[in-house]
């Protein structure tokens, strides 16, 4: 644990995995097929807590593969607005194109639309791992979709076996997205692969269920990896709030409510703000809780990094709203 929170602390994290673009209309409320305008924004699960990273005051950089066309550069462009390091963002050519999302800021009836066809961040490749200095960070962030297809796959298994090899602790969100594997059985086995080579293993009660095979055996799996091979396994469960496992710790926290114009962004907004908080030296449980305010705030926002907070943004939430909801053991 001393050495997983001493990387952390370092407030300057490696995260590999997607940039994309992200479309919403406009305004806030409106449906997809009757949009007169539409928002773009920066997106992509690993880009938004890259993002988030800094914009909470510490250090990210992206590894990643982006399409060699103007939308591959506005992701760029985008990532580099944020101030996020884009040294190992990689142009592919050919076919390969940059995933789009195109999702409402409306919770009742919402739809999401995800363009994921020849992705190129899939195209990730293991010459890429090699050229990251992983000495020069604190630790390692991927999500789940990274692990998807090849070559992302294969890559990132030895971007972690170098980061270990390098003293750097693995943060893993599972980030379970159906529609970039080629099969459940696949995803199932890749998933649980990850997640017992990580120090820190963040998901919810759906994504444990189906890396132990049935919802109901979640909760089992995490505690189980926590007294095993990871150190911090958080189990969310939605407005039921969170359980964290640490040790011999089990900590129950509840949500902030918020009135939501959306469901996307909350899990990139909590681990960044949870390891935001962690980098600070606050307590576990603090950090849990500060992770799940900054995801509240991101679903009363529209778009994902555009609505992840700065630390000012936090500080006033928090002091304005009147806490967690109770939970009950």
């Amino acid at each position: 644990m001393q050495n997983l929170l001493a990387g952390i602390a370092q407030n300057n994290f490696v995260v590999i995995g997607r940039a994309g673009m992200d479309f919403f209309p406009d305004p806030p409320g409106t449906k997809t097929e009757e949009a007169e305008v539409f928002t773009a924004g920066l997106g992509g699960s690993s880009a938004n807590i890259a993002a988030g990273l800094v914009k909470l005051g510490g250090k990210s950089a992206l590894v990643t593969s982006v399409s060699d066309d103007s939308v591959g550069r506005y992701c760029v462009n985008q990532l580099k607005n944020y101030g996020v390091d884009c040294s190992h963002v990689k142009a592919v050519g050919g076919e390969f194109r940059n995933s789009l999302a195109v999702y409402e800021t409306r919770v009742k009836e919402h739809q999401s639309v995800i363009y994921r066809n020849g992705a190129a961040d899939f195209q990730f490749t293991a010459a890429d791992a090699e050229a990251v200095n992983y000495g020069d960070f604190g630790a390692l962030v991927t999500a789940g979709t990274v692990f998807a297809a090849e070559p992302s796959r294969s890559a990132a298994f030895h971007a972690f076996d170098l980061a270990r090899a390098a003293g750097l602790p693995i943060i893993f969100d599972v980030d379970y997205r159906p529609y970039s594997w080629p099969s459940p059985q696949v995803a199932e086995e890749v998933l649980s692969r990850a997640g017992a080579l990580s120090d820190v293993i963040v998901g919810n009660d759906e994504e444990f269920g189906f890396m132990a095979g049935g919802l109901d055996k979640g909760l089992a799996k995490a505690r189980a990896l926590a007294q095993s091979t990871a150190k911090i396994v958080i189990y969310k469960m939605g407005e039921k709030g969170a359980i964290t496992f640490a040790g011999d710790q089990e900590l129950r926290t509840g949500i902030y409510p918020v009135t939501a114009l959306k469901p996307t962004g909350a899990g990139d907004s909590f681990m960044a703000g949870f390891l935001a908080s962690l980098a600070q030296g606050l307590p576990l449980k603090d950090a849990v809780l500060r992770g799940s305010a900054c995801a509240a705030i991101v679903v009363g926002k529209p778009g994902c990094a555009p609505a992840m907070p700065f630390p000012a943004d936090l500080e006033t939430f928090l002091a304005a709203h009147a806490g967690p909801t109770e939970v009950k053991d």
